[in-house]
């Protein structure tokens, strides 16, 4: 059965957005060797429009799981790009980058997929009895805060590669900027593993479940 205009999800304002952020990541990565201010525009306006397609969702009622895993897929993929670059021009701390990539990814990726698994309605919802360092993480405000200064940490460091850019007390405003953000980084990637943690948490504590449901299938099984 097609889908009418109003319910075809794959055109929601929130999931144009998305391909937007899509089209400008692939720029980005097309130019980070050779066009540091072209990759870092396209870069920085597809990280910023990453809080536009949620206001979007929100203010036109179009939150939908496509668009959620659209919008976590590209934050993972765009990350991961500039990572990979970031590897590639500081290789003393290639090791360094390749645990943030396998943190980001793997972490995340256990993270949304248990909370499907478990049937929340949002990888962000909480109930009042779950891990408040989470809850906390997830506010508005402070979520915001720390992408935004995990993203900013990474995109200095690349600008760095080609330019001290503007001066600030005779330092350099990228690399200012790189050890003001740094513990930030850190901090966001620590939080990434205690996603992995609550995430075996509840994947174990549904095992157990569907275990304890089997047993008793059975034992019913051998009562009749």
């Amino acid at each position: 059965m097609a889908l009418t205009e109003h319910d075809n999800v794959f055109f929601f304002i929130p999931n144009l957005i998305g391909y937007a952020r899509i089209i400008l990541a692939l720029i980005a990565f097309w130019c980070m060797s050779t066009n540091y201010v072209a990759a870092g525009w396209c870069y920085v306006i597809s990280a910023l429009l990453d809080a536009v397609d949620g206001h979007a969702a929100r203010a036109f009622n179009q939150s939908t799981r496509f668009g959620a895993m659209l919008d976590q897929l590209t934050d993972r993929c765009g990350t991961m790009g500039l990572l990979v670059t970031l590897s590639y021009f500081y290789p003393k701390y290639m090791f360094w980058f390749q645990v943030s990539i396998a943190i980001d990814i793997a972490c995340h990726w256990l993270y949304m997929q248990t909370s499907v698994m478990v049937g929340k309605t949002s990888h962000k919802s909480f109930d009042v009895k779950e891990n408040i360092i989470m809850r906390t993480y997830y506010q508005k405000n402070v979520l915001t805060f720390m992408c935004c200064a995990n993203e900013l940490f990474y995109v200095c460091l690349y600008l760095l590669y080609f330019t001290y850019g503007p001066l600030i007390f005779g330092m350099s405003l990228f690399k200012l900027l790189a050890i003001l953000m740094a513990p930030f980084a850190l901090l966001k990637s620590l939080i990434s593993c205690l996603h992995a943690y609550v995430a075996s948490i509840d994947l174990v504590a549904l095992d157990m479940r569907e275990r304890a449901s089997k047993r008793e299938k059975e034992e019913g099984k051998k009562a009749e």
